[in-house]
């Protein structure tokens, strides 16, 4: 796949827990932090305190085979107890001009919620381009590797997301 293409990963847990509570967990901006191997802090932006569509917040993100480096996300979509997605932004100009604007968006992450059973479908999906990324430089380095680029670094997320969803299904879980 190429990223041109906007090469995407999702993966998903059943929650054997209400909507609402794991609805709580997934709106909470800081606990991915606290569950991803890569995200390591983040906060609301220009005095926003929860998600609402427009709300910003940043992120800090650390790899071992980079630099450490900050994102601004923007809250595209927000339907409570169903949906959450954000758009990151390189506003630093990390890897290449700055950029503030969604249409220019390193990734688009979001967190699906489908009540089932008496529990919750978890979703969470992304779709990483069309803006310039440490993906991209690695393939300008390295063109002919392109798929295998794409392919490793859509790894390296869905190991994260993994790592997210299955800390929110034990947090849901045991009633936190």
């Amino acid at each position: 796949m190429r990223y041109a293409d906007g090469p995407g990963a999702q993966c998903e847990v059943f929650v054997q827990a209400p909507v609402e509570r794991v609805w709580a967990l997934v709106a909470d901006i800081e606990l991915p932090a606290r569950l991803s191997p890569e995200l390591q802090r983040v906060a609301w932006l220009d005095g926003a305190d929860g998600p609402a569509v427009g709300a910003r917040f940043e992120g800090y993100n650390s790899r071992p085979t980079m630099r450490d480096w900050r994102t601004v996300s923007e809250v595209v979509e927000l339907t409570e107890h169903r949906s959450f997605a954000w758009a990151v932004l390189d506003a630093d100009g990390r890897f290449g001009d700055p950029v503030s604007e969604v249409a220019g968006a390193l990734a688009r992450w979001r967190f699906d919620l489908i009540p089932e059973d008496g529990g919750t479908q978890l979703r969470q999906s992304v779709v990483i381009g069309p803006g310039r990324s440490g993906v991209v430089l690695a393939i300008e380095a390295r063109p002919e590797a392109e798929e295998k680029i794409v392919a490793f670094r859509l790894g390296e997320l869905r190991t994260g997301m993994t790592a997210t969803l299955e800390g929110v299904k034990s947090l849901a879980e045991a009633g936190s």
